[in-house]
Protein backbone atom coordinates (compact mmCIF):
# COMPACT_ATOMS: atom_id res chain seq x y z
CA UNK A 1 0.00 0.00 0.00
CA UNK A 2 2.06 3.03 -1.00
CA UNK A 3 -0.62 4.93 -3.05
CA UNK A 4 -0.99 8.24 -1.76
CA UNK A 5 -4.73 8.19 -2.83
CA UNK A 6 -5.56 5.37 -0.75
CA UNK A 7 -3.99 6.45 2.42
CA UNK A 8 -4.59 10.33 2.69
CA UNK A 9 -7.73 11.11 3.24
CA UNK A 10 -7.67 14.64 1.42
CA UNK A 11 -6.90 12.85 -1.64
CA UNK A 12 -10.19 10.83 -1.36
CA UNK A 13 -11.85 12.95 -4.04
CA UNK A 14 -8.47 13.48 -6.32
CA UNK A 15 -5.92 15.89 -6.96
CA UNK A 16 -4.16 17.18 -10.49
CA UNK A 17 -1.05 15.67 -11.91
CA UNK A 18 2.07 16.81 -10.99
CA UNK A 19 5.97 16.15 -10.85
CA UNK A 20 5.77 14.99 -7.29
CA UNK A 21 3.13 14.53 -4.18
CA UNK A 22 4.73 15.25 -1.09
CA UNK A 23 2.64 13.67 1.54
CA UNK A 24 2.32 15.47 4.75
CA UNK A 25 0.88 14.57 8.25
CA UNK A 26 -2.28 16.76 7.64
CA UNK A 27 -2.45 17.73 4.06
CA UNK A 28 -0.76 16.89 0.31
CA UNK A 29 1.30 19.31 -2.04
CA UNK A 30 1.48 18.37 -5.41
CA UNK A 31 5.00 19.85 -6.44
CA UNK A 32 6.13 21.42 -9.66
CA UNK A 33 9.67 21.19 -10.02
CA UNK A 34 10.04 23.96 -12.98
CA UNK A 35 8.27 26.70 -11.22
CA UNK A 36 9.51 25.53 -7.92
CA UNK A 37 6.83 25.75 -6.32
CA UNK A 38 3.62 23.85 -5.37
CA UNK A 39 1.62 22.84 -8.40
CA UNK A 40 -1.27 22.82 -5.76
CA UNK A 41 -2.11 22.12 -2.24
CA UNK A 42 -4.87 19.76 -0.73
CA UNK A 43 -6.09 19.98 2.46
CA UNK A 44 -9.28 18.94 4.99
CA UNK A 45 -9.66 22.03 7.29
CA UNK A 46 -8.91 20.64 10.52
CA UNK A 47 -10.32 17.11 9.94
CA UNK A 48 -9.63 16.21 13.83
CA UNK A 49 -10.54 19.45 15.27
CA UNK A 50 -12.85 17.17 17.67
CA UNK A 51 -10.07 15.18 19.04
CA UNK A 52 -7.35 17.62 20.04
CA UNK A 53 -6.76 21.50 21.32
CA UNK A 54 -5.84 24.56 19.58
CA UNK A 55 -2.22 25.26 18.91
CA UNK A 56 -0.34 28.29 18.51
CA UNK A 57 0.75 30.11 14.93
CA UNK A 58 4.53 28.85 14.51
CA UNK A 59 6.22 31.04 12.05
CA UNK A 60 8.94 28.75 11.67
CA UNK A 61 9.57 29.21 7.88
CA UNK A 62 12.26 26.62 6.63
CA UNK A 63 12.93 24.58 3.40
CA UNK A 64 11.61 21.29 2.67
CA UNK A 65 13.91 18.77 2.81
CA UNK A 66 11.74 16.30 0.44
CA UNK A 67 12.32 18.23 -2.49
CA UNK A 68 16.34 18.28 -3.98
CA UNK A 69 18.10 21.30 -3.30
CA UNK A 70 18.48 22.47 -7.01
CA UNK A 71 14.25 22.65 -7.28
CA UNK A 72 13.19 24.07 -3.82
CA UNK A 73 12.79 27.43 -2.84
CA UNK A 74 15.08 28.90 -0.01
CA UNK A 75 14.88 31.48 2.58
CA UNK A 76 17.05 33.61 0.67
CA UNK A 77 15.20 33.54 -2.15
CA UNK A 78 12.25 35.67 -0.70
CA UNK A 79 14.74 38.17 1.75
CA UNK A 80 14.40 41.74 0.23
CA UNK A 81 11.94 40.69 -2.69
CA UNK A 82 9.14 42.74 -1.87
CA UNK A 83 7.04 39.61 -1.55
CA UNK A 84 5.28 37.47 1.02
CA UNK A 85 5.84 34.58 2.03
CA UNK A 86 2.28 33.57 0.81
CA UNK A 87 0.66 30.34 2.59
CA UNK A 88 -1.01 27.80 0.24
CA UNK A 89 -2.34 25.71 2.75
CA UNK A 90 -3.59 28.33 5.55
CA UNK A 91 -1.72 28.49 8.89
CA UNK A 92 -5.29 28.70 11.09
CA UNK A 93 -6.63 26.02 8.38
CA UNK A 94 -4.06 23.69 10.40
CA UNK A 95 -3.53 24.77 14.37
CA UNK A 96 -4.91 21.96 16.39
CA UNK A 97 -1.41 20.56 16.47
CA UNK A 98 1.73 22.47 16.80
CA UNK A 99 3.64 20.22 14.52
CA UNK A 100 0.70 20.33 11.76
CA UNK A 101 0.96 24.01 12.07
CA UNK A 102 4.53 23.64 11.33
CA UNK A 103 4.20 21.74 8.80
CA UNK A 104 2.19 24.81 6.90
CA UNK A 105 5.38 27.15 6.97
CA UNK A 106 7.39 24.43 4.48
CA UNK A 107 8.58 26.59 1.78
CA UNK A 108 7.26 23.98 -0.10
CA UNK A 109 3.62 25.61 0.83
CA UNK A 110 4.66 28.90 -0.04
CA UNK A 111 4.58 31.07 -2.86
CA UNK A 112 5.20 34.40 -3.68
CA UNK A 113 2.37 37.04 -3.18
CA UNK A 114 1.53 40.25 -3.11
CA UNK A 115 1.52 41.86 0.31
CA UNK A 116 -1.74 43.93 -0.97
CA UNK A 117 -3.00 40.67 -2.08
CA UNK A 118 -1.98 38.25 0.84
CA UNK A 119 -2.64 40.33 3.72
CA UNK A 120 -6.12 41.59 2.61
CA UNK A 121 -8.37 39.52 -0.38
CA UNK A 122 -6.52 36.25 0.03
CA UNK A 123 -6.99 36.77 4.04
CA UNK A 124 -10.66 37.33 3.39
CA UNK A 125 -11.13 34.14 1.40
CA UNK A 126 -9.16 31.85 3.85
CA UNK A 127 -11.24 33.36 6.33
CA UNK A 128 -14.75 33.00 4.74
CA UNK A 129 -13.85 29.24 4.10
CA UNK A 130 -13.33 28.42 7.40
CA UNK A 131 -16.35 30.09 8.38
CA UNK A 132 -18.10 27.51 5.71
CA UNK A 133 -16.72 24.86 7.62
CA UNK A 134 -17.90 25.78 11.20
CA UNK A 135 -21.39 26.22 9.95
CA UNK A 136 -23.48 22.22 11.27
CA UNK A 137 -24.57 21.49 8.54
CA UNK A 138 -20.89 20.90 7.34
CA UNK A 139 -19.15 17.07 7.60
CA UNK A 140 -16.18 17.87 5.92
CA UNK A 141 -14.58 20.87 4.17
CA UNK A 142 -12.16 20.20 1.43
CA UNK A 143 -9.67 22.99 -0.18
CA UNK A 144 -7.20 22.41 -3.36
CA UNK A 145 -5.17 25.76 -4.19
CA UNK A 146 -2.85 25.80 -7.04
CA UNK A 147 -0.85 29.07 -8.25
CA UNK A 148 -1.52 30.42 -12.01
CA UNK A 149 0.49 31.58 -14.42
CA UNK A 150 -1.05 32.95 -17.51
CA UNK A 151 0.12 32.62 -21.11
CA UNK A 152 1.90 35.40 -22.89
CA UNK A 153 2.01 37.60 -19.62
CA UNK A 154 5.87 38.03 -18.58
CA UNK A 155 7.07 36.20 -15.19
CA UNK A 156 8.72 38.11 -12.61
CA UNK A 157 11.48 35.88 -10.86
CA UNK A 158 12.73 36.30 -7.25
CA UNK A 159 16.00 34.89 -5.75
CA UNK A 160 19.55 34.74 -7.49
CA UNK A 161 22.46 32.07 -8.17
CA UNK A 162 23.97 33.92 -4.97
CA UNK A 163 21.26 32.81 -2.51
CA UNK A 164 21.88 29.21 -0.65
CA UNK A 165 19.94 27.46 -3.82
CA UNK A 166 21.24 29.34 -6.91
CA UNK A 167 17.96 29.73 -8.16
CA UNK A 168 14.86 31.67 -9.04
CA UNK A 169 11.63 31.58 -8.60
CA UNK A 170 8.67 32.50 -10.36
CA UNK A 171 5.75 34.93 -9.55
CA UNK A 172 2.32 33.42 -9.71
CA UNK A 173 0.13 35.85 -12.08
CA UNK A 174 -2.99 34.69 -9.93
CA UNK A 175 -4.30 31.79 -7.65
CA UNK A 176 -6.76 29.37 -7.97
CA UNK A 177 -8.62 28.40 -4.73
CA UNK A 178 -11.81 25.30 -5.02
CA UNK A 179 -13.51 24.46 -2.28
CA UNK A 180 -15.78 21.10 -2.23
CA UNK A 181 -17.85 20.79 0.84
CA UNK A 182 -19.51 18.01 1.95
CA UNK A 183 -22.51 18.07 4.12
CA UNK A 184 -23.58 15.73 6.85
CA UNK A 185 -26.24 14.06 4.26
CA UNK A 186 -23.22 13.05 1.85
CA UNK A 187 -24.15 16.30 -0.54
CA UNK A 188 -21.14 17.76 -2.27
CA UNK A 189 -21.08 21.47 -2.83
CA UNK A 190 -18.35 23.51 -5.04
CA UNK A 191 -16.85 26.93 -5.44
CA UNK A 192 -13.78 27.62 -7.22
CA UNK A 193 -12.03 31.21 -7.24
CA UNK A 194 -9.55 33.21 -9.39
CA UNK A 195 -7.77 35.83 -8.09
CA UNK A 196 -4.92 38.28 -9.66
CA UNK A 197 -1.58 38.26 -7.09
CA UNK A 198 -2.62 42.16 -6.59
CA UNK A 199 -4.47 44.11 -4.71
CA UNK A 200 -8.16 43.36 -5.26
CA UNK A 201 -11.06 45.12 -4.23
CA UNK A 202 -14.88 44.39 -4.17
CA UNK A 203 -16.47 41.22 -2.84
CA UNK A 204 -15.15 37.33 -3.00
CA UNK A 205 -17.80 36.79 -4.99
CA UNK A 206 -16.66 39.02 -7.99
CA UNK A 207 -13.76 36.38 -7.99
CA UNK A 208 -15.73 32.94 -8.14
CA UNK A 209 -15.18 31.36 -12.00
CA UNK A 210 -16.15 28.21 -13.82
CA UNK A 211 -14.05 25.34 -12.40
CA UNK A 212 -13.48 24.06 -16.50
CA UNK A 213 -11.72 27.06 -16.87
CA UNK A 214 -9.58 27.03 -13.44
CA UNK A 215 -8.67 23.20 -14.49
CA UNK A 216 -7.79 24.57 -17.93
CA UNK A 217 -6.23 27.59 -16.51
CA UNK A 218 -3.66 25.04 -14.48
CA UNK A 219 -3.67 22.18 -16.51
CA UNK A 220 -4.94 19.33 -14.38
CA UNK A 221 -8.20 18.32 -13.25
CA UNK A 222 -10.37 18.84 -10.16
CA UNK A 223 -12.11 16.39 -8.10
CA UNK A 224 -11.72 13.35 -10.49
CA UNK A 225 -12.42 10.60 -8.52
CA UNK A 226 -16.08 11.83 -7.88
CA UNK A 227 -18.00 10.65 -10.69
CA UNK A 228 -18.57 13.48 -13.38
CA UNK A 229 -22.36 13.30 -13.70
CA UNK A 230 -22.30 14.24 -9.90
CA UNK A 231 -20.32 17.16 -10.21
CA UNK A 232 -20.52 18.67 -14.06
CA UNK A 233 -23.36 20.99 -13.34
CA UNK A 234 -20.85 22.66 -10.94
CA UNK A 235 -18.23 22.34 -12.40
CA UNK A 236 -19.35 24.21 -15.68
CA UNK A 237 -21.27 26.95 -14.25
CA UNK A 238 -19.64 29.22 -11.27
CA UNK A 239 -22.44 29.29 -7.92
CA UNK A 240 -23.26 32.10 -5.88
CA UNK A 241 -21.33 32.14 -2.43
CA UNK A 242 -22.34 30.08 0.96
Amino acid sequence: MNDPFQMQPELRYGAPVCDEVLTGRHFTIGYSYYFRQAKWTLEIINRNEHLLTEAERSNNFRADTRVPTRFRAGLGAYKGSGYDRGHLVASANQDIQEIQNSETFLLSNMSPQQPGFNRHMWRRLEFAIRELNDRDDILETYVLTAPVFYFGVPIETIGSADDDYGIYIPVPHGFIKSILAEDRRGRLSLWTFEMKNESLQGELANYLVSTYDAEQMIGGRFWDRVSAEDLHEQKKNSRSMW
